[in-house]
């Protein structure tokens, strides 16, 4: 019985949902991205991992997989869904007003790109042919990877997405080129077919625009009044599916239709309900597509290789951040949005292995040639979650020391009593209002470089610096602090920060932002003087508005929000071991006396 159940399609499911069950939990937990642990997964449980050994230790094969075709199919339909949201996430106009960015700055960092490591490449000994092929091929960015890193409305999301999109447009012509360029290509064939796909794919593109304006509308239309949530996926799934297939037919990219579909349902009163449809499948089919890339690095050949392998990423990274930062500076980014975008488009792509494919297929390279680059490109696709939060890091001090935001030089010591504020969102905003109001003197700290030069342009009194770092704390001057004021959006590092300024510092005010009860009580124990949990008494006043507006009578509405209030503060109380209840907040419009 057991040997019936064990077939390769239900085991290859069971190991993926594990996966996903076990990596996205625990490494969100970690704070890492899910995306290296999909990667190490793929390495683990393919056959150059311990599926290798399936064959020595046959219970092995319930927990490897061997046929990774099957599975590189499956992570290909994530990446057409993750190209889908994209265009859910865009419109029309915003694609047009891009038009500059992604034919201009698109053009020139994929052909940049392409013409360093091409011209490293010649000089080591490839042949032209083989130096254009692979320069092309490794200049290409993980648009499964950059994006959900950063986005498409952050300053380096817009940027990395322009780039990204010109480089998904060009996946065609490139293997086309590379067909022509390859010894066995008939004179001039090569150029007919990327003629004929061009205009057969502008061609499908017209009618699919066309065709979704007038379609679109009134088939989610019907799938909506059905109230059935089965029936709005499989119409947002179909749509999708044929959109995708109607451009693979014509030679385009199945992703330019996925694109094309999400851009059309945008513009639609649908796009909020199928971007909530799409989301748990687009993260579990990204996973897929992450562990097949895992499967493809053969830790036996890198340990082989492992200093050709290293000078090669090495040559390929530097390449592409200097191509996307350098052009990034030119058209006059930020140095820090700049180095940052270099550093998360420094790997090769997803899309690098088709084009290596490509090359093989048309002998550019040999087959050893392709494995070598496939597994460099395999390991840089592994360390991009790293290379992003090194660019992160490093475009922090960048913005700092350009802009003028360095700690130590903004502080300056006036001796002047004042209000610190550490932590400079919506409410640490709020608080600096009403401290301005009353001619309260303050100053702020934030560790969001672009928060800081958002608030310095409006006028407030804020400066960068880190607080979980002990000497930033050591700068403030709180010996001569009015008070102190926490409304950082972090409960440990609240914690660790009054703990230990309370420990310096016996007579301060420190006023704490809470989540709610339990995390008051946490900071009580610390040492704050008072903290206030937002989630609870927003609840509290969220109660009372729907309590009087549904006819419940003033009075026990009162009363019960006053037994509910004081519920809280006798469990803060026990929680934090004080010999009084806390206060929580003042007494809302609905707590004052009625008037007669």
């Amino acid at each position: 019985m057991a040997a019936e159940l064990h077939t390769e399609g239900l085991n290859n499911t069971l190991i993926i949902l594990g996966a996903a069950g076990i990596v996205i939990p625990a490494f969100a937990r970690l704070r890492i991205t899910p995306i290296i642990g999909f990667l190490l997964v793929g390495v683990l449980v393919g056959p150059m991992g311990l599926g290798a050994l399936a064959d020595q230790i046959p219970w092995l094969r319930w927990i490897t997989i061997s046929d990774t075709e099957d599975i590189a199919r499956i992570g290909e339909f994530g990446i057409i869904l993750l190209l889908f949201g994209i265009g859910l996430e865009l419109s029309f106009r915003r694609l047009w007003r891009m038009r500059r960015q992604v034919f201009g700055l698109g053009a020139a960092e994929l052909f940049g790109g392409a013409i360093l490591i091409g011209g490293a490449l010649y000089a080591v000994g490839y042949s032209p042919v083989q130096a254009i092929g692979l320069g092309l091929a490794l200049s290409l960015s993980s648009t499964a990877l950059v994006l959900p890193i950063a986005g498409t409305t952050s300053s380096v999301g817009r940027s990395a997405f322009a780039m990204l999109l010109f480089e998904d447009l060009a996946i065609v012509p490139i293997i086309f080129v590379l067909g022509v360029l390859g010894p066995q290509a008939a004179s001039g064939s090569g150029w007919d077919g990327l003629f004929t796909v061009m205009w057969q794919g502008l061609a499908v593109i017209i009618v699919m625009l066309i065709a979704g304006r007038f379609l679109l509308p009134p088939l989610f239309g019907q799938a909506a009044r059905t109230k059935s949530p089965e029936l709005f996926i499989s119409a947002t799934l179909l749509v999708v599916i044929l959109s995708s297939l109607a451009t693979a037919a014509v030679g385009l990219s199945p992703i330019v239709g996925a694109l094309i579909a999400g851009l059309l349902i945008a513009e639609t009163d649908y796009r909020g309900e199928v971007e909530t449809v799409v989301e748990p499948f687009k993260g579990l089919a990204l996973g897929v597509f992450l562990i097949s890339i895992g499967m493809q690095i053969d830790i036996g050949f890198i340990i082989t290789n492992w200093d050709k392998l290293a000078a090669a990423v090495v040559v390929a990274l530097l390449a592409n951040a200097i191509v996307v930062s350098g052009l990034l500076k030119f058209a006059g980014a930020r140095p820090g949005v700049a180095t940052e975008t270099g550093l998360l488009m420094a790997s090769p792509s997803e899309t690098t292995l088709i084009v290596l494919g490509a090359a093989s297929a048309a002998q550019i390279i040999d087959p050893e040639t392709a494995k070598f680059w496939q597994v460099t490109t395999a390991i840089g696709l592994m360390i991009t979650p790293i290379l992003a939060r090194i660019g992160h890091d490093m475009a922090r001090r960048i913005e700092v020391r350009s802009t003028g935001l360095a700690l130590e030089e903004d502080i300056g010591n006036t001796g002047e009593p004042r209000t610190i504020l550490i932590g400079f969102g919506r409410v640490g905003i709020l608080v600096a209002d009403m401290l301005t109001t009353h001619n309260q003197p303050y100053l702020a700290v934030e560790n969001n470089v672009d928060a800081v030069i958002a608030a310095r342009r409006e006028g407030y009194n804020v400066i960068f610096g880190d607080v979980a770092k002990a000497h930033t704390l050591n700068r403030l001057n709180l010996e001569t602090a009015k008070g102190l004021v926490l409304t950082m959006n972090d409960p440990v590092l609240a914690a660790k920060v009054t703990k230990r300024i309370r420990a310096q510092f016996a007579d301060l005010t420190i006023v704490a932002r809470a989540r709610d009860a339990e995390h008051a009580a946490e900071l009580y124990l610390a040492g704050a003087t008072d903290a206030v949990p937002e989630t609870l008494e927003s609840s509290l006043q969220l109660s009372e508005a729907v309590l009087v507006d549904l006819g419940v009578a003033m009075g026990p509405v009162i009363a019960s929000i006053h037994e509910k209030r004081d519920e809280f503060r006798r469990a803060i109380k026990e929680g934090a071991e004080l010999e009084e209840a806390p206060r929580l907040k003042l007494r809302s419009r609905l707590s004052q006396p009625a008037q007669p």
